[in-house]
């Protein structure tokens, strides 16, 4: 009788449950963790240390929390438009949603489930389901309507590279400002300034 490798039934990504389905105990499942060759990635999630290198945070907000999204400086980073690495990973969640205890050091900010999935796109992370992350657009608003809680150097700086590179619309921008409070007066003058 020939026995199934645990890894082909898990794929790179599992959930503790998930082990168990497949026929490891608690013990073999702590001893390969304990030995190196899976890790413990956050709050029953694991992870073959042999699998394609990925960012092992990204993949825990990944598969414990359906909706998020990267929001705020860590969007704006990814998208090349502030220079600087956020301390902490900026997840968006729609307003009312349960708030996760995540292993992973984030700041947890919970946005207008009316607005919530404009300008949301996708981020393949090595986990299961792809993360949410929003466009340089949608970054950019949201940085500037909180840039009273963010700082406005950051504003500043992602507007002034964003309306630099080829192809931008600013009047694109301005209309999807026009779906949050507040937000389009503000980007306008921002942009009047640069512009």
């Amino acid at each position: 009788m020939k026995t199934i490798d645990p890894r082909e039934l898990l794929g790179d990504t599992f959930r503790y449950r998930e082990a168990r389905a497949a026929g490891l105990s608690d013990a073999r499942l702590y001893r390969l963790r304990d030995a190196g060759a899976i890790l413990a990635v956050g709050g029953g999630v694991y992870r073959w240390a042999d699998a394609p290198p990925a960012d092992l945070d990204l993949i825990e907000i990944a598969e414990r929390v359906r909706s998020a999204t990267l929001c705020l400086e860590t969007a704006l980073a990814r998208h090349g438009l502030i220079d600087s690495i956020p301390a902490a990973i900026d997840v968006a969640i729609p307003r009312g949603s349960t708030r996760p205890v995540l292993k992973a050091p984030c700041r947890l900010h919970q946005f207008d489930r009316a607005t919530f999935d404009l300008g949301r796109e996708t981020l393949e992370v090595g986990a299961r389901t792809p993360l949410g992350i929003y466009s340089p657009e949608r970054s950019l608003i949201d940085i500037v309507r909180t840039r009273h809680l963010q700082g406005s150097d950051i504003a500043w700086e992602a507007l002034r590279r964003w309306t630099g590179q080829p192809g931008r619309s600013p009047a694109q921008l301005i209309e999807l400002a026009k779906h949050f409070a507040g937000a389009e007066p503000a980007l306008r003058k921002s942009l009047e300034v640069l512009l």
